[in-house]
């Protein structure tokens, strides 16, 4: 696996304290070029004034902003930071618009962000940034609800990755879990879910199927198939093996709801590791 540009949104939360440490040991293990991206959040409305009134528009204030960004941005995580070729860039606007616009124009190998949910109902959300990533962009990304600091290099830390697969996308799925378990010499637990036993494909069927990929992708690994509703097939795997990563498929186009399915969305929001969207 070659990874050579990251992309980590930074919004300068304490989740996104883990997310710096996780995308700097990525950077790190595969000496990819780090970009640190910070969006102030700030939108201008368009007033409807007279003709009067009509004139430039002073916006040093936001020429200020940035250069308080870029400021606080030259001493974030320099300890984690420190020996990664790393990229500092202020925008402002739109958080999420500005980190799908970045992403579409600069194509990074893997975004790191973190989920922030709010309130008392924080359990069924996603932050809107990382939703509209997740929904918008074409690169793979490393998110989670619970990415937090740790004083363990990650890289050590990588010895189960379970590949949650739909029949329908699996091959580039597979694919890249395969490439990330080797890269760390990890274990890979294949897992599938069978909705309705009087679906379309049978267990049995989607095993066979499952086996015909491995023998196609040369991916050595346990396939667990289990009934059951897909998010809590995958939660459940990734409690009872302690997985360190979680690896899901998107939808390959945009439609109406977007790259990030239904199960997708659950998974990346109950899942208690951080989840790789490809």
């Amino acid at each position: 696996m070659k990874l050579e540009k990251i992309l980590l949104p930074v919004d300068f939360s304490e989740q996104g304290d883990g997310a710096a440490q996780q995308a700097a040991a990525l950077a790190r293990h595969f000496h990819a070029g780090l970009i640190l991206l910070h969006v102030n959040p700030i939108q201008v409305a368009a007033l409807m004034l007279p003709d009067a009134f009509s004139g430039p528009i002073d916006t040093g204030w936001i020429t200020a902003l940035e250069a308080q960004g870029r400021k606080e941005l030259d001493s974030y995580h320099q300890s984690d930071l420190a020996g990664i070729d790393v990229k500092k860039i202020v925008v402002t606007g739109d958080p999420a618009a500005c980190v799908v616009d970045f992403a579409h124009r600069e194509k990074p190998d893997l975004i790191v962000m973190p989920t922030h949910g709010y309130g008392p109902f924080r359990r069924f959300l996603l932050g809107s940034v990382a939703a509209k990533v997740l929904h918008d962009v074409e690169a793979p990304v490393w998110t989670g609800a619970h990415l937090q600091k740790t004083s363990q290099p990650m890289w050590k830390r990588i010895g189960k990755v379970i590949c949650a697969i739909d029949l329908r996308t699996a091959e580039p799925v597979l694919r890249w879990a395969r490439d990330f378990a080797s890269e760390f010499k990890a274990e890979l637990l294949i897992v599938h879910a069978v909705e309705d036993r009087k679906g379309p494909v049978s267990a049995a069927e989607a095993h066979e199927y499952i086996l015909c990929l491995q023998r196609k992708l040369s991916i050595a690994g346990e396939v667990l198939i289990e009934e059951g509703n897909p998010a809590q097939v995958v939660q459940a795997a990734a409690n009872r093996r302690n997985a360190d990563l979680v690896v899901i498929g998107r939808s390959p186009r945009e439609g109406a709801s977007g790259r990030l399915r239904t199960n997708a969305y659950s998974i990346v929001r109950d899942a208690p590791c951080p989840v790789v969207s490809v």
